[in-house]
Order: structure tokens, then sequence, then C-alpha cells
């Protein structure tokens, strides 16, 4: 599971904001809607006759190749970094 966000915004004018998001507590505070989003998964799984067991597993896979990710977005003269650990 992702331990750390890492966001960097480099700005034409003036010095890169650089932001650090710790990933457990804000899955801890938005866990209602995780809960809430894994619900509605489950249904539109039965809806689609989609096995749930595998679709979660695909989840979990998913969560667990994020760490290591990084995205770089570049427009005009501003570039955002975003870094996964």
């Amino acid at each position: 599971m992702p331990q750390l966000l890492t966001v960097r915004v480099k700005r034409p004018a003036g010095r890169p904001i650089r932001i650090w998001v710790p990933v457990l507590p804000v899955l801890l505070v938005l866990a209602p809607v995780v809960v809430l989003a894994t619900a509605v998964a489950a249904v539109a799984c039965l809806v689609y006759r989609i096995s749930l067991l595998r679709a979660l597993g695909t989840g979990w896979r998913i969560m667990s190749a994020l760490p290591g990710t990084r995205f770089d977005i570049e427009q005009g003269r501003t570039a955002v970094l975003v870094s996964i650990r």
C-alpha cells in the first residue's frame, strides 16, 4: 500500500511548491467514502455479472503496484510532478 504522496509544482516565477501527503491518515478520514464506494462497486459487479472476488483482487493488485509510480505533467512553463511512495 502506498505510504506517501509527493506533489511538486514548478511555477514560471518563484520557487516550486512541494506538498507531502501521508496516505494512511487521509484514507482513515475518507474511510466512510471508501466503504460506500466498495459497496457501489460490489453492486456494479453483480449487475454486470463480474466476479466480486476477482474484482477485489484486481483492485488490491493495482493498489500494491502504486508505490514507485510517477506522473509528470507539463503545460507551458508550469510542471507538476506526482510521486507515490
